[in-house]
């Protein structure tokens, strides 16, 4: 569904992406890993258009992309839930829902995302549809972040450290709603730094250090790797 060879990315002289490698198949899930300042965000970045490739390929379905613009991936079918979950505060849940809602693609098989499924999947943001956003909390800013990606009815969707700054109960929640969207065929790409998290919801496993993609294994194979989890993601 998604694939990368090879991929550069720089910041003005800093390298930060080197050789970027992988790929994620349909209605998979796989967790990029990693320390701060690991390249993870410039992956997500990278791939969504808001940052260019330098050199490399990104590959999404048969349709390179690393060449298009941020709107016009978009368009193709990758919805993104930013780090931060940067929800528009001035909007009430349901506006923020409705702005960037998007048909699905007629030879698109997999489920059709609306407000009321999108209800039906965080029903607390039902109940509150008419607070705005800075009435919310982390979690259901959270929710309300990847309600407005799922509302683009994507064929692809990036996740941006999800759990950041969340309370462990909502992250197992987060967790939860990880699993049930790949149960709909999605397939999904989450940066983490939460291990627990990942594996739980993680069909493959990376880590990336210093730009590049270091160790890639099954979320068993990471938990009885206790070298790997040390020396690259600190545990």
């Amino acid at each position: 569904m998604l694939d990368l060879q090879g991929v550069h990315s720089y910041y003005g002289t800093s390298h930060i992406l080197q050789g970027v490698t992988f790929s994620v198949p349909e209605g998979k899930c796989v967790a990029l890993l990693g320390r701060n300042g690991a390249g993870k965000t410039t992956t997500i970045h990278t791939i969504a258009g808001l940052h260019k490739a330098k050199r490399g390929s990104i590959r999404l379905k048969d349709k390179q992309v690393q060449s298009l613009s941020s709107h016009q991936i978009s368009r193709l079918g990758i919805g993104l839930v930013p780090q931060g979950r940067r929800i528009f505060p001035s909007l009430t849940i349901r506006e923020n829902l409705t702005m960037p809602a998007r048909k699905k693609k007629e030879n698109d098989k997999k489920i059709t995302w609306d407000i009321e499924k999108v209800y039906d999947l965080f029903p607390v943001l039902k109940e509150r549809e008419k607070n705005m956003g800075t009435q919310l909390s982390g979690g259901q800013q959270q929710m309300l972040a990847i309600g407005r990606a799922l509302m683009t009815n994507p064929e692809f969707l990036l996740m941006d450290e999800p759990s950041e700054g969340l309370a462990p109960v909502i992250i197992d929640q987060v967790g939860d709603i990880v699993i049930k969207l790949k149960e709909t065929g999605l397939p999904i790409l989450m940066v983490e730094q939460n291990i627990a998290l990942a594996c739980k919801a993680a069909d493959e496993i990376l880590i990336m250090n210093k730009g590049t993609i270091v160790w890639k294994g099954t979320p068993d194979e990471l938990m009885a790797n206790e070298e790997i989890q040390h020396k690259y993601l600190g545990v």
